[in-house]
């Protein structure tokens, strides 16, 4: 009896030692973590809906970007400070929103923390960049997977692997099939995260 208490007690303390920290830094490059797209979707649908219909970007592809970047928890912040429920880094995609709207400065870490106001500022970082970096891209599932890729390593990089030249940039994928887009970003993005980012981005959309 003592030895398989001793046994329960060692299995506990390992249990405890492998779960990840309360705020332990959300990673892009981790699995899909805390709750699946489903879960996610229902518990944000009221934020995800409005900005949505507002920016008049799609609401499955916020949901996604929410569950791989912090699983549907409003409190993480990772190792490079970006904060909240679609990972926002006030000084760069958040500047760039405030810029957009005629705001001066950039959105402040409890502002980032707010569900709504995280989720507001992210599908408003998201229309920029289909409705100007990403503008032209014809076929509606290639401009969601340009999209993913520039949420998380920026458009200019994406753009980059086709042409310094924006347009000619532009005219290339659409020479592409998604599928054929897809591929490309596997084989020639420069960042190593960015294909295994939009697997799971796209992996989350699916299942939504």
């Amino acid at each position: 009896m003592k030895t398989r208490s001793l046994i329960l007690c060692a299995l506990l303390l390992a249990g405890c030692a492998g779960e990840k920290p309360q705020h332990a830094p959300a990673e892009r490059q981790t699995p899909l973590t805390k709750a699946p797209p489903q879960k996610v979707s229902q518990a944000w649908s009221m934020f995800t809906e409005n900005a949505a219909s507002h920016y008049g970007v799609d609401e499955r592809l916020i949901t996604a970007i929410i569950s791989v970047e912090s699983g549907g928890n409003p409190t993480v912040v990772s190792r490079s400070n970006a904060v909240g429920l679609m990972q926002i880094k006030a000084s760069t995609a958040g500047r760039e929103v405030y810029r957009a709207q005629g705001r001066h400065g950039q959105p402040s870490g409890s502002e980032l923390r707010d569900p709504a106001k995280n989720i507001d500022i992210g599908t408003a970082y998201l229309r920029i960049l289909q409705s100007k970096q990403l503008a032209g891209i014809r076929d509606p599932e290639t401009l969601r997977y340009a999209t993913i890729v520039s949420y998380a390593n920026g458009a200019g990089a994406l753009l980059r692997t086709f042409s310094s030249d924006r347009q000619r940039a532009i005219a290339m994928i659409n020479d592409l099939t998604p599928q054929e887009f897809y591929q490309h970003v596997h084989d020639k993005h420069p960042a190593a995260q960015a294909p295994r980012y939009l697997w799971k981005v796209t992996t989350a959309y699916r299942t939504i």
